[in-house]
């Protein structure tokens, strides 16, 4: 998933546009210190950043001296007396905040994969100060005049396309932070701008701190019976680490699910770690969400009506494919009906696997997971732990997600160990197009940390712009536990899965050959971002692509065909359990994003509750993938009323896969299609229009019902 986390979302606030005049608060030049290593683009390949110069000491200097450079740029943008040209004013304003895209694009994603404490006090105290930078920029009244001069005769400018779609989007930026408010209102809206940064923020913290907190301790190694040993010993190291010598810590990460889950024997250790992990930011304490989540939601309905929108959702939708809140509450309800079904037909198998073995209980969601893959063993012949020894990690990469980019789009990759990194596992990888030039460096961060935040993502550390004559620097960030020293990195299903996912934003990213850095890789409507991602994930289990990865780690022997033919034929296995956590996440973030200023409740769980139980997917066995007080995407990232986006990026993801297979599957002619109609064009145009004219048609649903077993409902 491509996640923008609340420190990275607030840093890169100006980068999407201008700035207003220098405040008197705004640090003189000559306090910055030029040896900083922000002070200039990197001298490293391709403006790597210099992750071994780079310390705590150097953000708030380079963010300060960043917010007074662009508001200088952008103060003699608004006041030119010359009349406003594209020149002098559009493409003058993607050209500025150089150092604050720097240092900003750096933090976020530091704050994210390799945090401390040092960082996050940095990360509370930039939040107001970046909200009125970027409230200064898009309420400024003679820029927006200057925009909206030219927007007004955007017909008679002889633009290219690009350009003029640039010229587009930038007035309705504008429009949409509130340059058209009265002054008062401005006011209102700053204000509501400055806290929703420093709640996002601590919301995020939260999550993180909360996670650490609420890990499972249990006395003995019988408790954990089903984990495998090295997976024990490394809960014993955590253990220690954390001063509790002779215990086992095994920590509770991202989703309500935990992979542990999958494997432990004993029933109460099972129930106890889903408890720890559904309790998360509701249990009381200092880490506890539920405050920050009711102001969060209050003040986004507030500034949707200050705004002239019934509701936060309708607010965020209107700039979105989707459109409209009806529009996604009727995808997700044509769902819910039949996920559900299919979620609870899965039960009653799972139930009849635990009354074969005389279990005396009813499924509970600490149980689903455990029986599931008794129940695909038993239907399929196989379960999950079987195929780990065929999924090594590095195998699974140079093999399986770079041999596709290879096969598909001709790319090469060459590890490099010269670029400086900022944890000793991350790697560094140049990769070449099939002429040999370089068309980018990729960073693959895989391994989980106590200090970075859950889930996977990828993100920018530099962006392509032929403006600015940049390449990119793409990072994929994983969370997958590290084995004890000397042991092999096995992947899960899901983690493989994973892996092909995060590429395919990276994929995005690389790609990316437009002009204007606001339209840069991803830069593209957030429930269109997933989708190139989501097709990526088709290469996971391509025939010829699964073969040349699926090795088994010791002997080096491919898996079994019967093996690999089980694993296609399970792809639809668990499907109503998957649908319905992800539907009923989906649910929940419009819930919380529809209601009016007035109407936002007190009883945060309470009205999680009602939620569920109002769209019908209250089947406590499969709880909601996301609980509302560590739901991040929502509350701390870029999906504020868009987790509905995976289901509709899935459904042009599921046509594009035929698509695929209609054309013949994996070949460089298909790639390089795809590549010149859709990766490559990041934000240049509707999204749309951009697949329409990809595709030849609409995309079809019937793909993605087949795909999730909806059919027969």
């Amino acid at each position: 998933m491509l996640i923008i986390a609340a420190s990275l979302a607030m840093a890169n606030a100006a980068f999407a546009a201008p700035a207003a005049a220098p405040t008197a608060a705004t640090p003189s030049a000559a306090a910055f210190d030029p040896s900083n290593p922000f002070a200039r683009a990197s001298s490293l390949p391709l403006q790597y950043p210099a992750f071994d110069k780079i310390k705590n000491e150097h953000f708030e200097p380079a963010f300060a001296e960043g917010m007074r450079q662009e508001a200088l740029e952008m103060a003699a943008i608004a006041n030119n007396p010359k009349a406003p040209t594209f020149e002098n004013t559009i493409v003058a304003m993607e050209r500025s905040g150089k150092l604050l895209a720097r240092v900003g694009s750096v933090f976020g994603n530091l704050n994210g994969a390799n945090t401390n404490d040092g960082m996050q006090a940095i990360a509370k105290n930039l939040a107001p100060k970046m909200s009125a930078h970027s409230d200064a920029i898009r309420l400024n009244e003679k820029l927006y005049k200057r925009i909206k001069t030219l927007y007004d005769k955007r017909d008679t400018l002889k633009l290219d396309a690009e350009s003029k779609f640039l010229l587009e989007r930038y007035h309705t930026d504008f429009v949409r932070a509130g340059a058209k408010l009265s002054a008062a209102d401005k006011e209102k809206l700053k204000a509501f701008n400055s806290e929703l940064a420093s709640l996002s923020t601590t919301y995020a913290q939260n999550v993180l701190k909360e996670a650490n907190a609420a890990a499972l301790v249990v006395d003995t190694r019988a408790e954990l019976a089903g984990m495998s040993e090295a997976a024990i010993d490394a809960a014993a190291a955590t253990a220690k680490a954390r001063g509790m010598e002779g215990k086992f810590v095994v920590p509770v990460t991202n989703t309500t699910g935990q992979a542990p889950l999958s494997v432990l024997t004993n029933r109460a250790t099972r129930q106890r770690l889903i408890e720890a992990s559904m309790s998360r930011g509701s249990r009381g304490g200092e880490f506890d969400n539920r405050d920050a989540v009711v102001k969060l939601a209050k003040l986004r309905a507030e500034r949707a009506a200050l705004l002239g929108y019934a509701s936060h959702a309708a607010y965020s939708l209107e700039d979105q494919t989707a459109k409209d809140t009806a529009s996604v509450n009727k995808l997700l309800a044509e769902f819910a009906k039949p996920a559900v079904a299919n979620a609870k037909k899965e039960a009653e198998e799972i139930q009849k696997m635990i009354d074969a073995e005389n279990g005396g209980f009813q499924v509970a969601a600490h149980d689903w997971s455990y029986y599931s893959d008794k129940v695909r063993a038993q239907r399929f012949a196989f379960d999950q732990n079987q195929l780990r020894p065929y999924f090594e990690l590095d195998n699974v990469l140079q093999n399986g997600v770079f041999y596709a980019a290879t096969k598909v789009y001709g790319l090469t990759f060459k590890e490099r160990k010269d670029l400086p990194v900022y944890d000793p596992d991350v790697r560094v990888f140049d990769v070449y197009e099939a002429n040999g030039k370089q068309l980018a460096i990729f960073v693959a961060d895989f391994y989980a940390r106590s200090n970075k935040r859950g889930g996977a993502w990828a993100n920018a550390y530099v962006s392509q712009s032929k403006l600015m004559g940049t390449k990119p620097v793409i990072g994929n960030h994983l969370n997958i536990p590290k084995p004890a020293a000397g042991e092999p990195t096995l992947l899960t299903y899901d983690e493989l899965r994973t892996m092909f996912h995060e590429f395919g934003h990276a994929l995005h990213g690389m790609f990316s050959d437009v002009k204007y850095p606001r339209f840069a890789g991803t830069r593209v409507p957030r429930d269109f971002v997933e989708f190139p991602s989501q097709v990526n994930e088709m290469w996971a289990v391509y025939p010829e692509v699964l073969s040349n990865y699926a090795k088994h780690y010791k002997t080096g022997e491919a898996m079994p065909k019967e093996l690999l033919d089980k694993v296609i034929a399970s792809k639809k296995f668990n499907e109503g359990f998957r649908t319905t956590e992800y539907l009923a996440a989906s649910l929940l973030d419009q819930r919380w994003h529809q209601v009016g200023a007035g109407q936002v409740p007190t009883d945060v769980l309470a009205f999680e509750a009602a939620a569920m139980k109002d769209a019908g997917v209250d089947f406590s066995p499969v709880p909601t993938r996301y609980r509302t007080t560590y739901f991040s995407h929502i509350f701390a990232g870029g999906y504020s009323a868009g987790y509905y986006g995976y289901l509709w990026s899935e459904k042009l993801d599921a046509d594009t896969v035929e698509w695929f297979k209609e054309n013949g599957g994996l070949s460089r002619k298909n790639g390089d299609y795809f590549r010149k109609m859709l990766l490559s064009k990041g934000g240049t145009m509707d999204a749309m229009e951009m697949y329409r004219k990809f595709r030849g048609r609409d995309a079809k649903i019937e793909p993605l019902l087949d795909r999730r077993g909806l059919t027969a409902n």
